[in-house]
Order: structure tokens, then sequence, then C-alpha cells
């Protein structure tokens, strides 16, 4: 595999992703996909035809690790389902975008594939309408209010944004002609009422790519529905309820049908990665599957689907969720942490796995951000010559570089194993950190500046594209810290120059038969160290370190003492 400087593989990912999403949302780029098969998999799975990425990840389809396989070298087609929005966003949505944000990163400027991502916003929706009545505004007004907070959310995360956003509401004339491929094809119909059911009897043990056809929960509906499974395309209109025209007279979308029609109108027959929550699973991703199958009537529509585990708050069996009203909003969180904080708390666990918040979770997602910081400053401090240590290993060092970079890329291709991949850096810091103890005397030993520089250079990088900014956390930590450990050095260092500056005053015996009157002096080659003391107050003062002057030893001293 060629590989590239990360600066030279993000120029020429930025430049093909610019071109192939162009292409693809004009049309004119066509993402061939074979529909036969290699290798059929369990639960009717077909792997698909294509460009071997070297990666595996563990697909919903069939409960295990499968080979990352995509139609076009060097390009992921990749859908996820947005946000409903007319309310706050959660930390529970944070977790998913933020995991799948970092899946992306990884798959572009590892790995070298562009990502085109579409996602949808739900701007027409139960919950939506029933939030609009509530609070006696447009449903319109309301969804446009919400999408914008959530897209500053997403900034705010350090999220990466889509290609483009596609809201439901601006494409209903192509979800009313989705839905009449759909019944062309046989597999849906409507009601006296002007409802439109997808028909599932009619693709047989087809449903249930997901979960199962097995005991699946029933969809609500009207009486006039041919199996209790059966669920809506489209809604006939009500009182007090947004609706477009249609051939089935007024009304709106259902809750699935806006997503295959939306992905579908984007990547065609076919597509390589779908991304949700878990769970989405049932009864959404299930359905999507059965309406675009019904509708390209191909066997495999999406390739691989990725599941993110749910976000608990600690010691709740409950995901955190809005009709749950268990929930911390983006906003209220990111007063408390950063940005930073919160991806590393999604990066120590797997992405697929439930994740448990609490005020512990958040601080041990601090402490390994302080501990980079720290080892950041040590390096750099010891290549500037500022720091003193023994002599370091060098030729360690490098070989464990080399092995570092080698165990990151490996876990990260093992279904982005973000915890393994963190582990290989900080086992690196550590090592790093037992090469530099400070001494308190050069001993001559010969310095090794170069591989820290490597070192730094490397660690920089690699938590950039997981999208963390060391320049950004070092501000936070100083920020953090300030009222606790910051306040302790500054308390030490004062008490440190107290003790100095006592001994430094104290005065020399008077000799035997001196008079009474002679007042007694400092020793003269302690001169110096009041000197030290002061000028150091002097430094500290404009930092808002203020050390108080001592009026009785002012009185005795006045040429010495602070002032």
């Amino acid at each position: 595999m060629t590989t590239f400087s990360p600066f030279l593989l993000k120029i020429r990912n930025d430049y093909v992703f610019f071109r192939a999403t162009q292409l693809v949302l004009r049309g004119r780029l066509q993402i061939s996909r074979p529909r036969t098969s290699l290798t059929r998999v369990r639960n009717n799975w077909i792997q698909p035809l294509g460009h071997d990425t070297g990666l595996k990840t563990y697909n919903s389809l069939t409960k295990q690790k499968e080979p990352l396989i995509l139609a076009q070298e060097g390009i992921a087609t990749w859908y996820s389902c947005g946000p409903t929005v007319y309310d706050h966003a959660h930390l529970g949505h944070a977790c998913s975008y933020v995991r799948f944000d970092i899946i992306q990163r990884v798959l572009s400027r590892v790995f070298g594939v562009s990502v085109i991502h579409v996602m949808v916003i739900t701007d027409i929706d139960d919950k939506i309408i029933r939030r609009a009545i509530e609070e006696s505004i447009s449903p319109t007004v309301l969804a446009r209010m919400y999408e914008e907070e959530f897209k500053n959310d997403m900034l705010a995360l350090k999220v990466l944004p889509p290609a483009v956003y596609l809201r439901v509401t601006e494409n209903i004339p192509q979800i009313v002609a989705f839905i009449e491929g759909i019944m062309r094809n046989g597999h849906a119909y409507a009601t006296k009422q002007g409802d439109v059911y997808f028909d599932i009897r009619s693709i047989g043990d087809r449903y249930g790519k997901l979960m199962g056809a097995s005991d699946l929960a029933s969809e609500p509906g009207d009486t006039e529905k041919r199996d209790s499974r059966d669920f809506a395309l489209w809604k006939a209109s009500k009182p007090q309820e947004p609706s477009w025209s249609s051939p089935w007279g007024k009304g709106r979308p259902g809750w699935h049908i806006e997503c295959s029609t939306i992905a579908s109108s984007v990547f065609g027959s076919q597509l390589d990665i779908h991304s949700g929550g878990i769970d989405l699973a049932f009864p959404h991703h299930e359905n999507e599957i059965a309406q675009c199958e019904a509708y390209h009537q191909c066997g495999q529509w999406g390739n691989y689907f990725l599941h993110s585990g749910h976000l608990h708050l600690k010691g709740s069996a409950e995901k955190m969720s809005k009709s749950l009203k268990n929930f911390i909003t983006i906003k209220d969180f990111l007063g408390s942490y950063s940005a930073n904080e919160f991806r590393m708390f999604c990066l120590l666990t797997k992405y697929r796995s439930a994740i448990d918040y609490s005020d512990t979770s958040m601080n041990e997602a601090r402490s390994f951000l302080a501990t980079i910081a720290a080892f950041n400053h040590d390096a750099k401090a010891y290549m500037r010559g500022q720091l003193q240590c023994q002599a370091v290993q060098e030729e360690a060092l490098w070989e464990l570089l080399a092995q570092t970079k080698s165990s990151f890329v490996q876990a990260l291709a093992d279904d982005f194993d973000t915890p393994r991949a963190v582990n290989a850096i900080m086992t690196l810091i550590y090592q790093g950190n037992r090469n530099l103890q400070p001494i308190t005397k050069p001993d001559g030993s010969p310095r090794s500046p170069a591989v820290f520089g490597a070192i730094l250079a490397y660690i920089r990088d690699v938590f950039e594209v997981l999208g963390i900014d060391l320049v950004d956390i070092k501000v936070r930590t100083h920020s953090v810290n300030c009222s606790g450990t910051l306040e302790n050095v500054v308390e030490q260092l004062a008490r440190f120059r107290t003790e100095v500056r006592a001994f430094a005053l104290s005065v020399e015996d008077v000799p035997p038969g001196v008079p009474s009157h002679v007042r007694p002096r400092p020793h003269p080659d302690r001169v110096p160290l009041l000197k030290a003391c002061d000028k150091l107050r002097k430094d500290l003062a404009p930092l808002g370190v203020h050390i108080k002057v001592s009026i009785c030893t002012k009185e005795h001293f006045t040429d010495f003492t602070d002032k």
C-alpha cells in the first residue's frame, strides 16, 4: 500500500472527495454496484465485489466482522439518519455522531478513503407537529430553529459536516415518486382513507435482515392493513397538520420512506455504508432495507450497517433519551466539559459498545488528556534544553515509535478499535515520560532531542486525525486546573521562598565585647538570596500571584526586604 504524509494525504483526499461529491450530486458519476456475490454469508448477506480496503468492520447484517469492500477504490458512499428536529440534541445523540465522525476521519485520513456522506434532516414528523402545536408556532419555524441548533452543536463538538444535508420537506416529490415505484413493483397498497402501506408479505422471508422476521413488533395503524406488521409509507392528512398533494390525496410521508428515498436519490440502487444508533436498527433501518430492495428490485441495497451503542447515565439501565426525560443537552454539557474531553470519552470505548456517562468517566477522559498535555510540555522543555535528564534510551524510543505506528493502524483496521489504538499511543507516552525524569545536576550524558520531536509530531498528527486538538488541550487543561493543581504549586513555591528568605535574613552572631547598641547584620554572602527572593515576588505579580509583605521583617531589614 502506498503511504503518504498526513499533509499530502489530506490534500489528495480533499480533492478526490470534492470532485467525487460534485459528480455524484450532479448525477454525472455512476457508482456501479455488481449484484453478484463472491461469498454468501449468514442471513443472506452477499459479500460485495470491488476494492478490498484491508479493513474489517462489524456488520449488523451478519452479526460478525466482515472485510470492508467498496465498489469504487478510494471512495465510500455513506448515509446516516440525521436528527428529528423538535427539541435540543442531547449527549446520546452526540455520542453516536462523534463516534461515526471518528470512523469517517480514520477512513479518510489513515486509510485514504474519501467518504461521501449524506445526512437527512427530519423536519416533518408527529413529534414536530405536537411540539409546534404546544408552542403555538409553525412546524417549519420549530424545525428550522432546532436544525440550526443541532448544526451548531455538531460544530462545537468538532463533528465534520456531511457532504450535504437534505431536508425531508424539500424532497416530497421524490418521496411520492419512490412510493409509486414500490407500488408498481407490487409491494405497497393504498387504503380508502388515503394511507399507503408497505406490504411485508409481498417480500416473503426477505424481511427481517437485521433483526429476524419472528416476533417483530407491529406498527399501529388503521384496520385496513393487510398485516399488522405493515408500516406507513404515506399518511393521510389530519386537521392542523402540514400536508402535500399526492395521487392518494393530501398527506405527508411516513417515517421510514424519507431515508430510503433520499439515500437512493444520491447513491442509486446500492450503498456502501449505512450508520445510526442501535435503537434505529428496528424498525427504522429494517424498513429502509425492505423499501429500497422493493423499489430497486435488488437482493441487497446496503452492504454494511454500522450501529453505535447506547449512552447510559451511570447506574441506569435505560438509554439517554428525550422521551424518558433523562438527558443532558449538548449545550449544558459543554458548559462543564470540553469537546476534546467528550471525544476522548468516546475513544475509550468501542463504537458499538454501550457506554456509561458519569463525572467519573469524564474525569478519566480528562486525565488522559492531562497526561498527553504534560508529556507535550516536558518533551518540548527537554528539546529546548530547559529540562535536564539522565541519558535517554534513544534507540529503544525510535523502535517503540515504529511499533506504535504499526499497532495504531492495526487496531483501527480491526473494526475501528479506538481503545486499543489510544492504548498504543499512551504506552508510547508512558515510556517517553520514563526517559524524562529530571536530575538536579547535568551528568554530561548526550542529549537526544530528535526522537522526542518525532514522537511529538506523531502524537499531534494522530490526535488531529481523531479530531482532538493538542493546542486546545493545553489551554483547557490550564484553565481547568487553575483553581486546583496550579494553586497548590504556587503555594509550595511561596512557602519555599519564605524559607529561603528567612535563612538569608538570619544574622551573624555578635562577638563578645561588642556594645549592645550595635545591631546585628545579615550574612553578607546571603544578600544575593534576598535579592533573588525580591525579584521572584516582582516577577510573579504580573502573573496574578501576589506575595504579602511581612511588616515585622520590613522594620528590621529595610535595605533587602520586600517593597
